[in-house]
């Protein structure tokens, strides 16, 4: 799984959203930014939503929060997602399990930079 949407993703330095996507990047995987000024972010244009992206997505990785994360999973099951991915305390089981019922693969409360190191 190579083309990652990373939601949540602007130029914040500070955000755990940046060294993640620049981690993921790093790793051989597209990031593609998915933020509302729709920043590059990385050497990466950046999309507003999930629908603005003109290519397939692979997995969508959940920057946001619980409380809006539930909406992120329906347009990544509408794009056609091949899994979605909620980032540490981003916790969702209806989201989650709305996305299994559609077909994708879940990651809830996990972060990818973690699951790298631990394979090192």
């Amino acid at each position: 799984m190579k083309t990652w949407a990373v939601v949540g993703l602007g130029n914040n330095p500070e955000r755990a959203a940046f060294g993640v996507a620049k981690l993921l990047q790093e790793k051989g995987h597209l990031i593609i930014p998915v933020y509302p000024r729709a920043e590059v972010v990385h050497g990466q244009t950046g999309y507003k939503s999930l629908a603005q992206i003109p290519q397939s997505v692979d997995v969508v990785d959940c920057f946001v929060n619980s409380n809006l994360v539930g909406k992120v999973v329906d347009e990544a099951i509408a794009i056609g997602a091949k899994a979605v991915w909620l980032q540490l305390d981003v916790i969702d089981q209806d989201a989650v399990e709305r996305a299994q019922a559609a077909g994708l693969l879940t990651v809830m409360d996990r972060c990818p930079a973690i699951e790298y190191s631990k394979k090192n």
